[in-house]
């Protein structure tokens, strides 16, 4: 189907992928649990962007260039795992701060914000934590190149084939966890300890990411 391969083989195996956590999914419902959503939905919107950018580079061949070149592979790395690292002190400094307002016995409306959050801006961080992903680059580039067919005449076809069915997924996955986020924050503004907790366990398990990531 239009220079696809094992389009159905594709299918199931985007479907298992997708469904696998990974920091992108775990911001995502962290950004919808803590601040609703409309946020959580800007973060998936950056997910969807930053996918869609590495995808144009694999069909332009450009992201190649990145699965043959040591150096660039850990120049990306390194900034991957400094910024996954800068995301979880973010959540778990906000937590702290969460934790120890409700101890004090804050009112929920008249609690300040914690800094990282004020600032926090989900499109751009998710976006940038995206593009800096360099597993997710070795996968388009490894992945998407097994099910175009090298001799069809317009390549464009088969990228854009397989680009719709994995974004169809992705957009499915992050919307329930964005519902399922919505959930949880409203049962965060009246529990503030949990609130607090959840930031804590997701700024750790960023941190599990990251030191994924430096020794991958």
């Amino acid at each position: 189907m239009l220079g696809t391969v094992d389009l159905w083989t594709y299918v199931a195996a985007s479907a298992l992928i997708i469904l696998l956590p990974g920091p992108n999914s775990l911001y995502v419902l962290s950004v919808a649990s803590r601040r609703g959503r409309r946020d959580g939905f800007k973060a998936a919107a950056a997910v969807f962007c930053g996918d869609s950018v590495l995808m144009v580079a694999t069909a332009a061949g450009l992201a190649s260039v990145f699965a043959t070149s040591t150096v660039v592979y850990n120049a990306v790395r390194w900034a991957g795992v400094a910024y996954l690292a800068y995301l979880a002190f973010g959540l778990i400094r906000g937590g702290v701060k969460s934790w120890r307002a409700a101890r004090r016995g804050d009112a929920v409306e008249d609690a300040p914000a914690p800094a990282f959050a004020a600032t926090e801006r989900p499109f751009t961080r998710a976006l940038v934590a995206s593009l800096l992903n360099p597993k997710a680059i070795l996968f388009f580039v490894s992945f998407f190149v097994q099910f175009v067919d090298p001799n069809y005449a317009y390549p464009v076809l088969s990228y854009g084939v397989l680009y719709v069915i994995i974004q169809a997924f992705s957009m499915m996955y992050l919307t329930a966890l964005i519902l399922a986020g919505n959930g949880l924050a409203q049962t965060f503004r009246r529990r503030r300890r949990l609130a607090a907790a959840g930031n804590g366990l997701v700024g750790a398990v960023m941190i599990g990411f990251a030191a994924k990531l430096a020794t991958g």
